[in-house]
């Protein structure tokens, strides 16, 4: 590849990234994963971050707009595609996260703890916000990858609660390069963005992690099963043995930090299609 912005090569090629006006009906529970309530809950502790989350990536793409009209207008349609998908996003994941809250779960003080954390990354220059947003999309993308490529991860759910992460995980997989090309369109020099990219993905990382382990154990806490060690059984095999959703995100993980990394060089718009043929079906039903 010849160029920094190797999707500018076959944006033709590439899934259009569309907005789509979806609307969830969300059962009243919250344990809603077959294998319990620690399986459940690490979704759960996801959903929290997202409606806060996905608007910080909007503002941090937002940021560069005028300049990608300016200088790249042929990504135009790509990043409004994905502001628009992003606020979907928000939108159905505050309406899940209200039902947590109906349930009993503290999500107003959870909320304000992704809220003082996006607050201290806007603290940081526009091409660092812009880097966390590049990085934690990479986050999305590799378990939306999982979630498309395995039936095993949801098999069993209800199948609101999965048509949900299933769409959230086909609109992710869609616009999976979008902040990653601002980013390399944006922020000047090789090694600056190099090393941009690996750190913002090491502290996102951490950040992330401590986050949605913090909120996995205060639901668990709420349900009285942080000593239901069954429980903790079946979290650790779901996410480490079978499907094994930690064990298979190392390898896509450690690929962010190759020089040439690219999301599209994981081509996987055929899973996409998979998806979006069903999922077109059960909403025309």
């Amino acid at each position: 590849m010849t160029t920094n912005i190797p999707t500018l090569q076959y944006l033709g090629a590439l899934p259009p990234i569309e907005r789509r006006d979806l609307r969830f009906d969300f059962p009243p529970r919250a344990i809603w994963h077959p294998l319990g309530a620690h399986v459940s809950h690490l979704f759960n502790a996801l959903s929290i971050t997202f409606p806060l989350g996905e608007q910080f990536f909007v503002d941090s793409v937002r940021f560069y707009y005028q300049r990608i009209l300016e200088e790249h207008p042929e990504m135009k349609e790509a990043v409004r595609g994905f502001i628009g998908q992003e606020a979907m996003h928000s939108r159905e994941h505050d309406g899940y996260n209200k039902m947590l809250a109906k349930e009993g779960y503290p999500i107003a003080q959870l909320e304000q703890v992704v809220r003082a954390v996006l607050e201290v990354s806007r603290c940081f220059p526009a091409s660092h916000q812009l880097g966390v947003t590049a990085a934690l999309e990479h986050f999305t993308a590799m378990l939306a990858d999982m979630l498309l490529t395995d039936p095993e991860v949801l098999e069993g759910v209800d199948p609101e609660v999965a048509e949900l992460w299933r769409w959230h995980a086909i609109e992710e997989t869609e616009h999976k390069a979008v902040a990653y090309d601002v980013f390399q369109m944006v922020v000047p020099g090789r090694f600056r963005r190099y090393f941009i990219r690996v750190w913002t993905m090491l502290t996102s990382t951490f950040l992330l992690l401590t986050t949605a382990m913090a909120f996995h154990l205060v639901f668990l806490k709420k349900d009285r099963a942080l000593t239901d060690w069954r429980g903790w059984w079946r979290f650790f095999k779901a996410t480490w043995i079978s499907p094994g959703v930690l064990r298979r995100t190392i390898k896509p993980y450690l690929q962010y930090f190759r020089p040439g990394f690219h999301p599209w060089q994981h081509d996987n718009r055929h899973h996409v299609e998979q998806w979006k043929r069903a999922l077109e079906a059960r909403q025309g039903a």
